[in-house]
């Protein structure tokens, strides 16, 4: 039997940023990244955190150290949305 997978819906009405960071952990079996991010003014400093995704088919796609792009939305510190592997920085 199949289980459907849940995606977390982002918030609706919410102010949306833009959010990048490190990821230092994931965490497939519980569906978890923990990233240090940028700091996003407004939103939140730079810090470390673990943060559920909306589309956990991502997580297989990342490893430790890839840097990463995604959305946030105000007041929600839990997830991250529309996770993306960031192109590796130009030297």
């Amino acid at each position: 039997m199949a289980v459907p997978v849940l995606h977390a819906q982002a918030p609706k009405g919410k102010k949306e940023f833009a959010f990048a960071g490190k990821v230092e952990k994931v965490d497939a079996k519980a569906k978890t990244l923990t990233v240090n991010n940028d700091n996003i003014d407004g939103w939140m400093s730079s810090m470390s955190m673990t943060y559920t995704v909306d589309k956990p088919d991502v997580l297989p796609t990342l490893k430790e150290g890839d840097r990463i792009t995604a959305k946030v939305y105000d007041g929600d510190f839990k997830t991250l949305y529309d996770v993306k592997a960031a192109p590796p920085a130009k030297k």
